[in-house]
């Protein structure tokens, strides 16, 4: 009657949630640079993952640079994820997405309340369907797609399924 689900031990989760934020943030920043690079924006600053103060707009360069920067980053990282966490590459993705918006509050010293950067991160928290114009995209669904989909072609013949006939 037990669902059978294999748990990995708490060393090994934060292990892989720390290599996973690392290469988060890695993809992140060169993302941005290569973006900053193309676009022809000459100041990249710092803490451009965690500004959701920027006002949304295609006239605006720097908008531009981070929208793509950040959806580019989701799209990769659920790619590369897949290596270091196997098939709970969603739990992963949520994960490091709650732990990217709680570093954005740290550092901008306040929780992020626009509805753009909360469309560009896939996230429903903040109603955003409704608020997000057609620019925006869902970066943690893409994330989550993405990385599942090449999971499951990877690892297809040790995927764990849980034993539901006793459920």
């Amino acid at each position: 009657m037990a669902l059978r689900v294999r748990v990995a031990p708490t060393k090994v989760v934060l292990q892989n949630l720390l290599i996973c934020v690392i290469l988060f943030y890695t993809v992140y920043y060169v993302s941005l640079s290569l973006c900053c690079l193309t676009l022809k924006v000459c100041e990249l600053d710092v803490l451009a993952p965690f500004d959701f103060k920027t006002t949304p707009s295609w006239l605006n360069t720097h908008y531009k640079v981070l929208l793509v920067s950040t959806e580019v980053t989701y799209f990769v990282c659920g790619l590369l994820f897949v290596p270091v966490v196997e098939e709970w590459l969603w739990d992963y993705a949520i994960s490091v997405t709650i732990l990217h918006v709680a570093i954005t509050s740290a550092v901008m010293l306040e929780f992020p309340l626009t509805s753009h950067w909360w469309a560009a991160l896939g996230s429903c928290l903040q109603a955003s369907w409704e608020a997000a114009t057609d620019e925006e995209g869902s970066g943690l669904i893409s994330m989550i797609c993405g990385g599942q989909t090449l999971a499951y072609c990877l690892f297809k013949d040790s995927f764990i399924y849980p034993d539901l006939d006793n459920f």
